[in-house]
């Protein structure tokens, strides 16, 4: 009859066994962007000078990009060693060639230039047509254009992350314009994530709801809209440029690496209804 292993044998088997557990334990991506380039169109201020310091604060170099000299340079200044500045107009499509052109490969774009004329449909004129259009579709286009053929040409893996809406989504009253030209978003970016997978270059769209910005934030002095706005976010509050700066850092690192083609919605409750 065989003898009971003892206890001392029953004790080292166990610790050899969790051992053993402890070390196929999965590890967490990490969040960090030491060594990697980032672009970010539209930061001098508002949710792109946002996105330009938490890519900084992850370690990335980081080039702001807007039309406004001082703005930006100050805000190059103020995020510090890893960012820089660049004017430049994305309208101008021959400008944006050049910038892309003669840079090494980004290897994040935050596609975050965007413009917006709420009126009803029937006061849109043309010329409010072009001005969204141009900038929210056309230019947000050629900009992911010109930074995919860098990141193709020298054979690096990429992020793109265009900034939508949640009226990519949705509609809204007074919105006809921004709408069209958000969902327009959302339908190149699903086109750009399958031309540009095997790339190994990935693209995705953050879709924030209504975000106190310097832009948006003479809206909230209206009583009437401002209680429109809260009664459609569940979580009962406007949004801040700090509630989008963990889903830009998310989409732009490796914990991301298996996400393409997807809008991540940051509206509080507000598509769910």
């Amino acid at each position: 009859m065989a003898r009971p292993p003892s206890r001392l044998r029953v004790f080292a088997r166990t610790q050899y066994v969790l051992k053993a557990k402890r070390m196929t334990l999965p590890r967490t991506p990490s969040f960090r962007l030491d060594g990697r380039r980032a672009v970010v169109t539209g930061a001098g201020r508002g949710i792109g000078l946002a996105a330009a310091a938490a890519l900084a604060e992850a370690g990335a170099e980081v080039t702001l990009v807007a039309r406004t000299a001082s703005e930006i340079e100050a805000a190059a200044a103020e995020i510090g060693p890893l960012a820089s500045a660049a004017t430049l107009d994305v309208s101008d499509l021959a400008a944006v060639q050049t910038f892309f052109a003669a840079r090494p490969a980004f290897h994040i774009l935050v596609n975050n230039a965007g413009t917006n004329r709420p009126k009803p449909v029937w006061e849109v004129s043309e010329a409010d047509y072009d001005a969204v259009f141009d900038l929210n579709v056309k230019s947000a286009f050629f900009v992911a254009q010109a930074c995919v053929q860098r990141i193709i040409a020298e054979g690096v893996s990429g992020s793109l992350i265009h900034m939508g809406s949640q009226m990519g989504h949705v509609g809204g009253p007074n919105r006809s314009l921004y709408c069209g030209s958000k969902w327009a978003l959302e339908g190149m970016n699903k086109a750009f994530a399958l031309d540009l997978a095997a790339h190994n270059i990935r693209s995705n769209t953050i879709a924030p709801t209504f975000i106190e910005t310097p832009l948006t934030r003479p809206f909230f002095e209206d009583e009437t809209f401002k209680a429109s706005v809260l009664a459609k976010i569940k979580l009962g509050r406007i949004g801040r440029v700090e509630d989008l700066m963990g889903a830009i850092l998310y989409l732009a690192s490796d914990a991301s690496t298996l996400v393409t083609g997807t809008s991540l919605i940051v509206d509080g409750g507000w598509t769910a209804d």
